[in-house]
């Protein structure tokens, strides 16, 4: 039970962020996604996993702004944002 609630976790955050990404335009969403996997050899949905990637990305390639790009994730995840697991995920996103 744990596993599939966890998954759903994982395709929540995944969907949040490719949401606010693809409002951003796709070209956003691409140069995320690539630099994610150029660096971290992972995807979208594996920052659910490792927050600490989408982090790094965000902010390497936007540098401040990427904090808006996180609010608008943090918004996007909404009530959710306050279960276990997920705190941890905007924790270290935002920190």
């Amino acid at each position: 039970m744990d596993a599939d609630i966890n998954q759903a976790k994982k395709a929540l955050v995944a969907l949040a962020i490719e949401t606010v990404l693809l409002k951003m335009g796709k070209t956003v969403y691409d140069e995320v996604n690539s630099r994610l996997y150029e660096n971290y050899r992972c995807y979208i949905p594996d920052c659910f996993e490792n927050p600490e990637y989408l982090k790094r990305v965000l902010q390497g390639l936007y540098g401040n702004p990427s904090d808006n790009i996180i609010q608008a994730i943090k918004k996007e995840i909404g009530e959710f944002a306050e279960q276990k697991g997920m705190n941890n995920f905007i924790a270290v996103i935002s920190g």
